[in-house]
Parts: structure tokens; sequence; C-alpha cells
């Protein structure tokens, strides 16, 4: 096996990334490009002997990177930045290769969003302050200290985003790493391995291993010398990983799925509701965070599917490297399998499909509203994580609240309303981590990121952030408590 392959004319290294040099596998997997199924090659499978090199090489360089000042690692972070930036169209073009999302959104916000991550925590870190307070004339000084190698786990929707999303603060923080992406899209975590150790990160700090699930991910989450696990993805994983680390009591930082609500009252702007609710089909609808779940005012329900409808149905479906295309395919043939399940299963018990309701071509899959859905369905209360939309009336706000809260999730909320006092009642009464009101997805890195209920455990987000890759320490002394004599 050739340890590069070539993906749309760049280079990318198939083996692991530990202790600063690769490191080849006895055994490889297959990457398919889900554009049209292509096998793009085949990539290192990890287990727990790799698992155990990773930790090791993480273990071995914390003291140093712990050590290395504050203003050092904003530097280094930085030059990561610089690399990502150099890079943007390398990565913009594996990344939609390997997992098939818009080519235009990778390179126009996605790829520049991976060097903001960087940035921003380099920058935060040197904001930072230590807290300090009096009690009965004794100084509490609070202190952050790097807690030691973490093992980061992330997801195949947004493999680069989301994994740089945990590395930037874990780094910043002093910690060391050793990321694991999903087996679905592995490639451009090991391009950022690359940038890394261009930028001057020293050897073991940042380690990358690929595997298949928990051929690798037990070994990894239940190692003693881990300090902190962080995850996104679905809630049986999380199961799986809590239950790993719990011998250990390593702390978990957890962003799990969603079932998240669009409420559109009657006094919202029905087509800026509209335009919100088209959107949730971004990335193939392959977004935790999607409002997924329509909850329209019956009065406008009528006007607003018909506008639905009209908008919806232009949405251009195909290549995602073609700049026309609006929605691209979905990632792997099993989570094709899995959508049409659900809808085939709605389909049968009542439901009716307003539009779509049916794969495509190849991995595709046709963008989908269904209605005359039951709130205890299974279409309702189930993750899809495809391209399917359910809309649902409801008659004034406190229905409309409790069908909102009316699952097992707690992600994100959006709502729809002309009225301030409105957005302000309902927002207060919404299960959510993140509620946008006449907006979606806007994510400001110092904002807490996580879920409630079974959506996650804790937040990631500026100070929130360090608060999890950090011991927090509390040094307090005695007032006038220093001899006179200590020289």
């Amino acid at each position: 096996m050739s340890d590069n392959i070539m993906v749309a004319g760049v280079s990318v290294d198939t083996r692991h990334w530990i202790g600063g040099r690769r490191v080849a596998s006895a055994g490889t997997f297959t990457d398919h490009s889900p554009i049209d199924g292509t096998a793009l090659g085949e990539i290192a499978r990890g287990g727990p002997v790799e698992a155990e090199a990773a930790v090791a090489a993480a273990r071995d360089a914390f003291p140093g990177w712990a050590a290395t000042p504050r203003a050092e690692r904003a530097r280094i972070l930085h030059a990561v930045a610089d690399g990502v930036e150099k890079r943007i169209e390398e990565l913009a073009i594996v990344e939609t290769t390997d997992n098939g999302a818009l080519l235009r959104s990778h390179r126009r916000g996605v790829m520049p969003r991976v060097a903001h991550n960087f940035r921003f925590f380099a920058d935060w870190l040197l904001r930072l302050d230590h807290e300090d307070f009096e009690t009965r004339g004794h100084t509490n000084h609070v202190s952050r200290d790097p807690a030691g190698p973490c093992v980061l786990i992330t997801p195949w929707n947004a493999p680069l985003m989301l994994a740089t999303w945990k590395v930037a603060p874990a780094l910043a923080a002093g910690d060391t790493v050793v990321l694991k992406p999903a087996e679905w899209s592995p490639l451009t975590a090991s391009l950022l391995a690359d940038i890394a150790a261009e930028a001057g990160l020293p050897a073991g700090v940042l380690n990358v291993v690929q595997g298949y699930g928990s051929e690798i991910g037990d070994a990894l989450t239940s190692h003693p010398d881990v300090r902190r696990i962080s995850f996104t993805g679905s809630v049986p994983t999380a199961r799986r990983i809590a239950a790993s680390a719990a011998a250990n009591l390593t702390p978990l930082s957890l962003e799990l799925g969603g079932k998240s609500p669009l409420l559109v009252f009657a006094d919202a702007d029905l087509d800026m509701a509209v335009d919100l609710a088209v959107e949730q089909y971004d990335n193939a609808g392959q977004v935790c965070l999607a409002a997924t779940r329509l909850l329209v005012e019956e009065s406008v329900a009528e006007e607003f599917t018909r506008r639905f409808v009209t908008k919806a149905s232009a949405l251009r479906q195909g290549d995602p490297r073609d700049e026309a295309t609006d929605v691209g395919p979905n990632i792997h043939p099993r989570q094709l399998e899995k959508i049409d399940g659900f809808v085939q299963r709605a389909l049968a018990a009542g439901a009716r499909a307003v539009i779509g309701g049916h794969p495509g071509d190849g991995q595709y899959y046709a963008p989908t509203l269904l209605t005359d859905v039951a709130q205890d369905s299974e279409i309702v209360q189930e993750e899809v994580f495809g391209p399917v939309l359910t809309l649902q009336t409801f008659t004034d706000e406190d229905e409309a609240v409790r069908l909102a809260n009316d699952t097992r999730f707690g992600l994100a909320a959006t709502l729809a309303t002309g009225d301030p006092e409105r957005a302000e009642r309902v927002s207060a009464q919404l299960v959510a981590g993140t509620v946008w009101v006449n907006c979606f997805f806007v994510r400001d890195l110092q904002a807490p990121f996580g879920g409630s209920r079974q959506s996650g455990v804790g937040r990631e987000g500026g100070t929130w952030s360090f608060d999890f890759y950090c011991d927090l320490k509390n040094t307090v002394t005695a007032p006038n408590g220093w001899s006179q004599d200590h020289g």
C-alpha cells in the first residue's frame, strides 16, 4: 500500500501521526467518496496498539507543552492558522471529496472558520485572567492548570471544523491531544497534522489516529493516562464512551444529537421564516443543530407550507463541487438506508410527503417534508440526520412550547416572531443549549455551546472551554503569614 493517496490533486498521507512521525498499521480500511462512491484509498486502521502509542506520546509531550509560556503557545496556534489559510483550497476540495459537503461552503465559510478557531483560542488564552478575591483577609488565587492528555473524538458531518473546535482550545490550555476522526471522513485530520508540524507544534502534542469505532475508541477512552475526553456524535456512542471512562472518572464533554424545533408564529415575517426552514436542508440535513421539527401557528400554516414548497422545490441537488448545487449527497450508504427507513416507516404510519419522501440516485436523498405526523411518532422523536423535516401546527404559545420541549433532546431551538416580548417569553421556556431568534447558526466562539437533556453534557466555547480543558486550582494565602527572615 502506498502511504499517500491523491485526492483531487492533493497528496494525503493515510498513516497515523503519532509522536511527530507517520506510523502505519497492519490493517487498513477503504475510504469512499459519497459523491459517486469512488474508493479514495486505504487508510491505516488503528487499534489498541496505536491507541497506546498515541496516548504515550501525548503523555510524554505534556510536561514540556504545559510549561510552554502562554505567548509561545499562542504564537504556534497562530502559525497553525496561517498554515490553514495557505491551504484553504486544498482542505476544501479534500473535505468535499471525502464527506460530500458543498465545496463553495468549504471555501468561503468552513475552512476560514477552521483558521479562526485557532486564532480565537490563541487570543483568548492571552486575555484569560486569573481570579483573585479576599476571604477574611486571606487571598484566594484561582488558576487554570493544564490537565494532561486529551482524547478528542469527532464526527463526519463537518470533520475539520468540529475537530478544531476541540483541538484549538485543548492546545491553547496547555494540554496534549489524541485526535480520532470519524472513519467515514478521516482525510483532513491527516492534513491538519502536517500543518501543525510545519507550524512548529512539538512532537507528541498533537497525535492523529484512525480506526473503526470501538476497535480503537475503547482503548483510548478507557486509558488511565487520559485526563479529558471530548466527543461529538450519537447518544448510543456517548453512553459507551461514558461507561468506558467511568473506571478512571475521566471528565467528559459530550455534544450529542438533537431534534430541534423551529417555531413560526403568525406575527413572524413569513418569507424570513420560510428561508430559515429551507436552510435546515444545509449539508443534506446532516447538522446536529438542524431545526428538523417545523412548528407553525395554525392560522398561517397553509400559506407557510405553500411558500416553503415553492422555495424548497427550487433547491438544486447534485455534485457538491458544482457552484450551483444546494444539496449534496449523504455521507454513506448505511446512512442513506437509515434515512429512508425513517421516512418509509413514517409514511406507513400515515404521514404524508409534501415533497420528497424517497432516495435519488447514488447517495442522494430528496429533500423531504412530512406532515400528518403524531407527536409521539418515531419521525418526530428520533434524530434522522438527513434532509427530512416534519411540520406540525399549534394554536397558541403554550401549545408551541409544549410541542417544542416534548422530546428527550435539548440541543437548540429556532424562533420566528415579530414580537420581541414573545421572543423573550418563549425563549425563556425552551429547553435548549442555544436559542436563535429570527436567525440560525450564528455561532460566536466566546459563547457557551452544548446541549441539555440527552443532547449533551458540559459546555465549550470561550472561558468554558478552558474550564473544561484545565484543572482549576484555588491557592489560599494567610494574611501576614510570611516570616520576616526568609533569606
